[in-house]
């Protein structure tokens, strides 16, 4: 390792003493690959963890977390999308180089990395992100990258954008502050509503998702809006905020239908809401997930009036319904070019569609965009209108694709036990008898 030219001896030694260790073992677990995480205590220290394996399309199918003292274990049981254990030797490597490194110096670069970061919140209604498109390709600006979420009448946006012409960086203050006004008129009314520029800089957000979510905590999506679309049936999310005043801690139990980066989408929500994680376990069986935390403040203590505790309880299950699947899942392949985006959206809102949930990305001359659309009512659209669409804009570009979910392994017999631990219920006896259980086993509590 180089060390930077400012560190002396001792903190090279601090450093040294401090960093992760991390050991990734495909031996002792029959179903899937285990990453261990050993370090001194940081904050945000699992949420980096997690977001690297989910930003790596990995499955958490397991993980235990835990903290004593000054020092923390966090063990994850992943698998690749197709639920197998890991075999490429470059990902384990990357994993090994990427959690086992102190980072004393800048954040690794991003593909979106000196573009001009657009950040937008508002309430949404239909053909509102064609019209963002539409003022952005007017005022020849191209969409790199960008995200757009929408949940209880509610969407927020994060796009990064270049020049449409020249393909550059937007460095004029005054284009972009014209882009933020007339964004802002988009959302004129609405006094909750936000539109920001960051011109090219470090400050532009490095993960997308994580701002996503920042966005809408701040917008408040969590606060049933009148006129929302009810979450269907499947969707059921049920969280439970407990004391456990014995030992200082505030208990969370989440337990939904599992999909893939749910652990990231509640671990930043409590990391944003100021929550520390000393404890917990997660489980998944089958298409079913539950997760126990143990959290206090950053100060040291638990949560302390009913009003916090339902505060919590809604921006939990905000956090998980923002990315479940809504609508049909339509992937565009094409050859990008000025207003793409503009026209492919125009037509979902010229033939009754809603998006959604929106991911676009520019690879060289490529677009590869996934739009999640439902009809008017927020209900899934007629296949006859999706039939139509892709004829309009191109039945070789436009495709129907499903949902990537988790694979699940069937348990032996033995494991029985196990499987069945979190379907009998979600309260402190669970907690006391799953999670203290695995603290044990782990050598983290005595008997």
């Amino acid at each position: 390792m180089e060390w930077p030219t400012y560190l002396d001896e001792y903190e090279k030694l601090v450093i040294r003493m401090n960093t992760p260790r991390v050991v990734i073992d495909n031996a002792v677990c029959p179903t899937a690959t285990v990453v261990q995480v050993d370090s001194a205590r940081k904050r945000g220290v699992l949420l980096e963890a997690v977001q690297l394996l989910t930003d790596l399309d990995l499955s958490i199918k397991k993980a235990y977390v835990s903290s004593d003292g000054r020092w923390f274990m966090d063990v994850f049981h992943v698998t690749d999308q197709f639920g197998r254990k890991l075999a490429d030797e470059s990902v384990i490597s990357y994993i090994q180089q990427s959690l086992g490194t102190w980072k004393y110096g800048p954040e690794r670069a991003t593909e979106s990395e000196g573009l001009t970061a657009l950040e937008l919140t508002g309430t949404d209604r239909p053909g509102l992100l064609s019209e963002v498109f539409a003022v952005l390709a007017e005022l020849q600006c191209g969409v790199a990258e960008g995200k757009a979420w929408t949940h209880n009448g509610r969407i927020a946006c994060v796009v990064f954008v270049n020049d449409s012409v020249s393909g550059c960086p937007i460095a004029d203050d005054l284009r972009i502050r014209r882009i933020e006004s007339r964004l802002r008129h988009l959302i004129k009314g609405d006094r909750r509503g936000t539109v920001a520029a960051a011109s090219p800089s470090p400050s532009a957000p490095a993960h997308v998702d994580r701002r996503l979510h920042q966005l809408m905590l701040a917008d408040r999506d969590y606060e049933n809006a009148g006129g929302a679309a009810e979450s269907p049936p499947q969707s059921v999310v049920v969280v439970v905020v407990q004391d456990w005043a014995e030992r200082g801690y505030s208990v969370v139990t989440v337990q939904c239908r599992d999909r893939p980066k749910l652990l990231f989408d509640v671990l930043c929500t409590l990391t944003d809401m100021e929550y520390v994680v000393f404890h917990g376990t997660i489980h998944t069986h089958r298409d079913q997930a539950h997760q126990e935390f143990y959290i206090r403040h950053a100060d040291g203590t638990p949560i302390r009036s009913e009003a916090e505790r339902q505060r919590v309880i809604q921006c939990l299950r905000a956090a998980i319904e923002r990315r479940s699947s809504q609508g049909v899942r339509l992937e565009l392949c094409a050859v990008d070019r000025p207003g793409l985006l503009m026209e492919v959206t125009r037509t979902f809102r010229e033939n009754g569609l809603l998006v959604a949930r929106a991911e676009v990305s520019t690879k060289g001359e490529m677009a590869s965009n996934v739009f999640y659309v439902t009809d008017a009512a927020g209900q899934p659209a007629d296949l006859k209108v999706i039939e139509a669409v892709r004829r309009k804009i191109g039945e070789d570009r436009l495709y129907v694709k499903e949902e990537p979910r988790p694979h699940y392994h069937r348990k032996a017999s033995g494991d029985r036990e196990e499987a069945n631990g979190g379907g009998g219920g979600i309260g402190l006896f669970h907690l006391g008898n799953f999670v203290m259980r695995n603290l044990f086993n782990l050598g983290l509590i005595r008997s």
